[in-house]
């Protein structure tokens, strides 16, 4: 099969990066959706192998961690009467943990929302940091066991639960597509000694958006949603790498890679194609050529 050039794979990733989807970007690009759906798996694979191999000892001081909702296939509550529903079909959760200082998403992981998950989740931010850090969650009582399982006594930790109440004043479709009204929220120490100031998970928040308008999966009321878990999942990875190391930070006007210290310059798309390229197997040697003898000679 003839390769794309690397104009043309750049392309595609800068396309997927920037919200668009299988379709959109095959149209633009004038390629298929099979070519622009192979590329996003091997771009996916590069980017978490990297993630996982160079996103270590990170030097953080407070670190907030958020899950953010998707589904898979179909909604969780049409899953049973979906055809054909592959496994893991409903909802997809994606957890990410950020330094709040170099806004470098540290840790994430895409799967179901229990305490198994939960505790493979802080396993993997813990064995990330190169220091003691402030931590701050939601409510999600599966954090509990988590945190302290990971991190024993070693973390200020404390979690900020919000209070919500229904919408007031809105009826028909405003009051079905509008969001709750926080009508308080409460500080908990968990942990440890956090500073009640820092307890908070507006940050973390803040990167749900950028997920949700940087990755056309997120995107809701849409056809859009992804249809297997894995194409998901090496969505998330490549557009975590693209956030963490190619798109520059309105606010700190440099990546957060460059932030946290991981690199000290700035990538682009081609860096991106790099990795991919450096993530292929090599191609095998082909043996001496030998001719099958017929009968005649």
């Amino acid at each position: 099969m003839r390769k794309l050039d690397i104009k043309s794979r750049a392309l595609i990733i800068r396309l997927l990066v920037e919200g668009n989807s299988i379709r959109a970007t095959s149209r633009i690009a004038d390629v298929s959706k099979n070519t622009v759906n192979k590329l996003l798996i091997d771009a996916g694979k590069a980017c978490s192998k990297y993630h996982d191999e160079h996103v270590r000892n990170v030097k953080a001081s407070v670190v907030q961690c958020d899950e953010i909702w998707s589904f898979t296939y179909a909604k969780q509550k049409n899953v049973a009467a979906a055809k054909d529903a592959p496994e893991f079909a409903g909802d997809t959760w994606t957890w990410t943990a950020i330094d709040s200082d170099s806004k470098l998403i540290i840790s994430y992981m895409v799967g179901g929302r229990d305490s198994e998950y939960a505790m493979a989740f802080m396993d993997d931010l813990r064995d990330r940091l190169s220091n003691r850090v402030q931590l701050t969650t939601d409510g999600h009582k599966a954090y509990l066991e988590a945190v302290e399982g990971a991190f024993g006594a070693d973390v200020d930790y404390a979690q900020l639960v919000k209070m919500y109440g229904g919408p007031t004043g809105n009826k028909g479709h405003e009051k079905k597509y509008s969001p709750a009204e926080c009508t308080g929220i409460k500080k908990r120490r968990i942990e440890g000694d956090p500073d009640k100031a820092l307890v908070s998970t507006s940050h973390v928040e803040r990167q749900n958006l950028t997920m949700r308008m940087h990755m056309r999966r997120f995107t809701r009321l849409t056809n859009a949603f992804s249809k297997k878990v894995e194409n998901h999942a090496y969505a998330v990875a490549l557009h975590f790498m693209y956030y963490n190391f190619v798109r520059v930070h309105q606010t700190l006007k440099v990546t957060p890679a460059m932030q946290a210290g991981l690199t000290d310059r700035l990538w682009d798309i081609a860096d991106l194609v790099a990795i991919v390229d450096a993530n292929e197997p090599a191609p095998k040697k082909r043996g001496p050529y030998k001719k099958k003898l017929s009968k005649n000679d």
